[in-house]
């Protein structure tokens, strides 16, 4: 899960939204604290403070201008925008799920230690329903749905606790419900009853050196053989709430 340089509240929220409609999600904006106050409906030191704390939190890059600021949102700022949107999907239209797009790729092995050990491999039988196939399908998400990822945060996930032994410490991490779909390049379903697997669950651990476009899955079975998969085949990954 993706974790905040900083916190911020609804002032902020609000605050950040207004700019990133000026332009500042998809480059920098021009903005004043005059103008920006007079929105928000609050003094130029309130639109300023917010601003600063934006910044503060990583959620917004500025630069003094003789006219302004010049203000861009940071991808921090983006996942904060994306998880308002997701928690407002909720409420409006009763659902949350996300669907991701991707593609498979070879992983570092990694997933096949830590799936299969004892501390982490009785949480998955207590608390998924099932044993995982030890090891992890590796996704490459496309530009679109790793700037998506951030909606999960909205769903409720199932905890999975950290755990120590002898040696080392394991760290907690999360999982997600997912059902998992193969294909065409186009985004078109392949169209064949084995091209959908409806019991794998997205993890995440709280601390991973994975970037945002990389997803890792686990289930019953091993899904390259249950749905016929290489590298470089595309993917939809829909993750729902327990």
């Amino acid at each position: 899960m993706s974790q905040s340089t900083g916190r911020v509240g609804h002032d902020e929220l609000a605050t950040l939204k207004l700019v990133a409609l000026d332009g500042a999600l998809e480059g920098r904006a021009t903005v004043t604290c005059a103008a920006l106050a007079d929105r928000l409906d609050a003094s130029n030191q309130t639109a300023s403070r917010r601003l600063q704390r934006l910044e503060d939190a990583g959620h917004l890059e500025r630069e003094m201008t003789g006219d302004g600021q010049r203000v861009a949102v940071t991808s921090e700022g983006e996942r904060a925008l994306q998880r308002e949107y997701a928690d407002y999907r909720r409420l409006f239209e009763g659902d949350a799920d996300v669907s991701l797009s991707g593609v498979v790729t070879s992983g570092m092995g990694e997933g096949r230690h830590y799936i299969s050990l004892s501390g982490y491999m009785e949480q998955f039988r207590d608390r998924l329903g099932y044993e995982p196939f030890a090891g992890t399908l590796n996704v490459e998400l496309d530009e679109e749905s790793a700037r998506a990822r951030a909606r999960m945060d909205a769903l409720d996930p199932i905890g999975i606790d950290g755990w120590e032994d002898d040696d080392r410490t394991y760290g907690p991490a999360f999982c997600w419900p997912a059902t998992v779909e193969h294909v065409g390049p186009e985004g078109r379903r392949n169209g064949a009853d084995g091209d959908r697997y409806a019991d794998a669950h997205v993890i995440a651990p709280k601390r991973t050196h994975h970037g945002d476009d990389q997803l890792e899955i686990i289930a019953p079975e091993k899904l390259r053989d249950e749905l016929a998969l290489d590298d470089g085949d595309h993917l939809t990954i829909h993750v729902s709430e327990q």
